[in-house]
């Protein structure tokens, strides 16, 4: 059973930039997708960015494209999320799962982390 732990939250300033990872220990083979999902307060959870552990497959949101970039070692079995042009908006708590393949559907991901929280200042 994959464990996953967040970390590299906190807050910045709009325009700023931060990188937030995620360690996921006892992840098999068969766990090939990773994916990073946000949720802000009163809204629901919403895909970010996902990556496939074995191929070159990436994939974003429309809303952060461009701007946020997510690339994994496989070597420490993390994965991350550098954010860039950070806007008020971004604010949210992120978290990571991982499930067999990369997907922007929460729903075929079986592990997710704690979660951590990003927030942008105006």
């Amino acid at each position: 059973q994959a464990q996953l732990v967040e970390s590299g939250g906190g807050l910045v300033q709009a325009g700023g930039s931060l990188r937030i990872s995620c360690a996921a220990s006892g992840r098999t083979s068969s766990d090939d997708g990773m994916g990073w999902f946000r949720q802000a307060p009163g809204k629901e959870r919403e895909f970010v960015a996902a990556i496939s552990w074995r191929g070159p497959w990436t994939y974003y949101s429309d809303s952060v494209k461009g701007r946020f970039t997510i690339s994994r070692d496989n070597v420490k079995n993390t994965a991350y999320l550098q954010m860039n042009s950070l806007k008020p908006e971004d604010t949210a708590v992120y978290y990571c799962a991982v499930g067999p393949s990369a997907s922007i559907y929460s729903v075929y991901y079986h592990y997710w982390g704690q979660g951590t929280q990003v927030t942008v200042s105006s």
